[in-house]
């Protein structure tokens, strides 16, 4: 029989050390290659659930941007009627404004001087002022109480 020297032993744990890192080597190596298939997988299907939100966004982002002009058209516009309704007032309160009032005061003070002429009119009684605080004899507090109804 052959005897197995310490050498030969060393080398027999070595070669089977070595065995067994190869093997966790193969494993760990396989395992990252599945996580790799996956990671590429998974990156392949964002790609191309991507690419049709971008267009998508792009879109809506273009058409956001033809309404912004839209509204800035818009805005520009009613601005400018707006300093034309401005200016039409303007010119319309300076040209009529004037003259308006003076016929108005001209008709009341042709009423007024009309109103007073009549001798089928009794003249109005004057007006009195309250004075806060002090009351009105019985005598003409009877004649204010009538003063509403008619006989």
């Amino acid at each position: 029989m052959h005897t197995v020297s310490g050498g030969e032993v060393a080398g027999i744990l070595v070669a089977v050390f070595w065995a067994i890192l190869v093997s966790f080597l193969a494993v760990a190596l396989v395992r990252l290659a599945q996580t790799l298939r996956a990671t590429t997988k998974l990156v392949a299907e964002v790609t191309d659930q991507a690419v049709p939100l971008l267009a998508d966004a792009s879109s809506a982002v273009r058409s956001a941007q033809t309404q912004i002009d839209r509204v800035d058209a818009i805005a520009s516009d009613v601005q400018e009627v707006t300093s034309n309704a401005s200016a039409l007032s303007t010119t319309v309160a300076s040209t009529f404004g004037g003259p308006l009032v003076k016929v108005a005061a001209f008709g009341y003070g042709v009423r007024r001087a009309l109103g007073g002429r009549r001798d089928d009119v009794p003249a109005k009684e004057p007006r009195r002022t309250v004075i806060v605080g002090r009351t009105v004899p019985s005598a003409r507090r009877s004649k204010r109480n009538n003063r509403g109804k008619k006989d």
